[in-house]
């Protein structure tokens, strides 16, 4: 079993939020392995946080367009190396034409839409054209992801100059202002709330019976701390299981989170487009959403001086 270096134990420390002393544990126990000392300390009812979660920090943009008739909307990632290239004028309207040619075709995925001719010069490919701007630009420029979204309403919302961008779709059948409009919030919601499924429906079966161990071993880890005559049988302790996923499931999933501007703070998302469709005579259905963040699930390039 190798070494826990310091560097490890303070980036640990500062994805879950959790001491030094448990972080270095955990560490030591799982041999360095970052996710799994993650779901070590969960399991002992310490860290909360996602995998990976404050591991953030490629620079980059996500940019988003949309159709006219907001029928149809893509979202990019594209990375850079510093956060100066990110806010340049010239590298954000590169990737603003590459979200618009994405959305004004069809490409089966990354590939062949590198494949493709460049609608900024038709002369050479996407991808030969990347690579004159990664020359222009002096860094290295990465195309990491997009995605389009179809139906009858698809909104778009950029958060923080392009750190975190959303594409929402809609069913509905009458979808004037009111409608748009509500969407919008819904897509702030998502940039804020970071739901991972629409409803409860959603979520798999596999990750029900994963987070179902976790807070059992939580449970279990809490209930053998108590004086033995005030620990609870298992069967108990399952029941107790019931109420603690319930919450957690209502927290991940869009439609039973509370709407962050409901004005009595209980009002959840699904209430709020029911109370709009209403007013409008007709009926939201979420069916969709994607939800980018700049470098997500890419690791920390550290440079100390």
């Amino acid at each position: 079993m190798g070494k826990v270096s310091v560097a490890e134990i303070k980036e640990l420390m500062k994805s879950t939020g959790v001491g030094m002393m448990d972080c270095k544990k955990a560490l030591t126990e799982t041999d360095c392995d970052f996710d799994a000392a993650i779901e070590f300390l969960r399991k002992k009812g310490l860290a909360t946080a996602e995998k990976k979660a404050g591991r953030i920090a490629a620079e980059g943009v996500v940019a988003t367009v949309i159709s006219d008739d907001s029928k149809t909307a893509t979202i990019i990632e594209v990375n850079s190396e510093s956060d100066f290239v990110a806010k340049n004028d010239v590298f954000t309207e590169y990737v603003a034409s590459l979200a618009k040619q994405i959305n004004d075709n069809d490409y089966a995925d990354m590939d062949a839409f590198k494949a493709a001719k460049s609608d900024i010069d038709p002369t050479v490919t996407v991808e030969d054209h990347h690579k004159a701007m990664i020359a222009k630009i002096g860094e290295n420029l990465t195309i990491r992801r997009f995605e389009k979204l179809s139906g009858d309403v698809v909104v778009s919302y950029i958060h923080m100059g392009g750190k975190i961008s959303v594409l929402v779709n809609a069913e509905c059948d009458a979808p004037n202002d009111n409608i748009k409009e509500a969407m919008k919030n819904i897509a702030m919601q998502i940039a804020a709330m970071n739901p991972k499924y629409i409803s409860q429906a959603d979520i798999p079966d596999d990750y029900k019976e994963h987070e179902k161990e976790i807070l059992l071993a939580q449970a279990i880890e809490e209930n053998n701390k108590l004086p033995e005559n005030k620990r609870k049988p298992q069967n108990i302790i399952e029941k107790m299981l019931i109420g603690r996923l319930n919450k957690e499931f209502k927290e991940i999933c869009l439609l039973d989170q509370v709407y962050v501007r409901a004005e009595d703070g209980k009002q959840t998302v699904h209430q709020y487009l029911d109370q709009v469709g209403k007013a409008n005579g007709t009926k939201i259905t979420i069916k969709e959403f994607v939800r980018f963040e700049v470098g997500e699930g890419m690791e920390k390039k550290n440079e100390d001086f």
